[in-house]
């Protein structure tokens, strides 16, 4: 650090930014890469990809075939349920499920509605596909609130308590910050974090790589710059174009065709943006030191990038996770990233409930950093 802050240091630091981007708009299939990764990639992801069920095919099993279990059938609509046609018995609707032709069979036993006329309870099975288990889950808790206010409704009308004024509990649910579910706004945050993270730790560590594969780092080990001063740059450069690639894709694509919110300080979020890829640009360095050429940084990259994605809390809330993940979650800088961005985006929050996210990404970043810049030293110093 040693002169750093002098007038030459500062212009060797100038100068040495401007030949990293120059050499990033140069190389043409990385730039291409980068450019639809923060374009297409994220409006693909917002798009494309929903959380919530979505014409999920049902098959009814009627043993009764009375007005009542035609009321129940018919509540399963879309845009949650599609109907997949009736089954004829019990092991054609084990068909329908082991073909794939339903993901959930309706099975409404005999004397239906006579039961429930009597008062009496009356089991109503369902039978899912939990193949996949995110939707399997989906489809049997959108069954069980149908199936759950249909008898509500009915216990209300056998007691002659509908429109009749009689005490009642209702359970009124609110959703903050994105009411509508609005699965866009989330989907597309969440990959632009992934996207930042990806190029966070490709491309210094490919800058460092192209380095050695040209011969040109051991040039710059004998020229008057420090190790700090070669390194340093690289990361200011990057820093730059994910930032810059971040706002395309919060101006050109989220804002635009799917009206992000932004409620809290852009300016607030565009720092902590460059704090966090300064942060992960240390993982990249490290990557940098022990590749010798780009296939395996791209290789390691994905190594690194995986854990911190599965350790986020993005996919998995961090409540779920075995203690020692948990305890694996606070080394992510991914995880406070996170919290960060979903925060000033979508929640409008400010650094006075940030700081400790921020503060421990920091930490991070200078631990990350320092141990990128010994391995460096030991290896070319």
């Amino acid at each position: 650090m040693k002169g750093f802050f002098s007038i030459a240091g500062l212009r060797r630091l100038r100068v040495m930014t401007w030949k990293e981007l120059l050499q990033l708009l140069r190389d043409t299939a990385l730039m291409v890469f980068f450019l639809y990764s923060f374009t297409g990639d994220i409006y693909v992801a917002a798009s494309g990809v929903s959380m919530q069920l979505r014409n999920a095919a049902l098959a009814v099993l009627d043993n009764d075939r009375s007005f009542a279990s035609r009321e129940l059938a018919g509540r399963f609509q879309p845009p949650y349920f599609k109907h997949a046609g009736e089954a004829a018995s019990p092991d054609a609707s084990l068909k329908l499920l082991d073909r794939g032709d339903a993901m959930a069979v309706l099975d409404i036993p005999p004397r239906f509605e006579e039961r429930l006329t009597r008062g009496e309870q009356v089991p109503v099975q369902l039978q899912v596909d939990t193949t996949n288990s995110v939707l399997g889950f989906l489809a049997s808790s959108y069954a069980a609130q149908i199936v759950g206010r249909y008898a509500g409704e009915v216990a209300m009308l056998r007691e002659g308590l509908a429109g009749s004024g009689g005490p009642m509990i209702e359970a009124e649910t609110r959703i903050w910050y994105n009411p509508n579910q609005y699965d866009p706004w989330f989907m597309g945050i969440s990959e632009l974090l992934t996207v930042v993270t990806l190029f966070s730790i490709l491309l210094p560590a490919a800058a460092m790589v192209r380095e050695k594969e040209r011969g040109t780092i051991e040039q710059l080990m004998v020229t008057p710059l420090t190790p700090f001063q070669i390194l340093f740059p690289k990361v200011i450069a990057m820093t730059l174009a994910i930032v810059a690639g971040t706002a395309i894709a919060l101006f050109g694509v989220l804002g635009p065709v799917f009206d992000l919110p932004m409620r809290g300080s852009l300016p607030a979020f565009f720092l902590i943006t460059a704090l966090y890829v300064f942060t992960t640009a240390g993982l990249g360095l490290l990557a940098a030191t022990v590749s010798r050429n780009l296939a395996q940084v791209g290789m390691l990259t994905i190594v690194i990038l995986m854990p911190m994605l599965l350790l986020s809390g993005a996919w998995t809330p961090l409540e779920a996770m075995p203690p020692w993940m948990r305890l694996a979650a606070g080394f992510s800088p991914l995880h406070y990233y996170l919290d960060s961005a979903y925060g000033i985006l979508l929640k409008g929050a400010g650094m006075d409930l940030l700081w400790d996210s921020v503060l421990a990404m920091g930490a991070l970043g200078v631990t990350i950093f320092g141990v990128g810049m010994a391995w460096f030293n030991r290896q070319f110093g």
